[in-house]
């Protein structure tokens, strides 16, 4: 769950930086939001939960 709300956390904060910056329109930003709705309910779900965690799981277990 930590990992997930991260995850929302970090694409929304690009999202904003995006928006500011004038690189990402809002409906290019609202087309993104549908797709990852659109995503979240699919069969494919899973998959890519489990791999985003194992990345996490990855990236947490670096020494600098």
């Amino acid at each position: 769950m930590a990992v997930s709300i991260s995850a929302v956390l970090l694409l929304l904060i690009l999202a904003v930086v995006f928006m500011r910056n004038g690189s990402l329109k809002v409906s290019h930003a609202l087309v993104c939001i549908l797709l990852g709705f659109y995503l979240a309910s699919t069969s494919m779900a899973p998959t890519i939960h489990e791999g985003l965690s194992a990345t996490a799981e990855i990236v947490s277990h670096l020494n600098p």
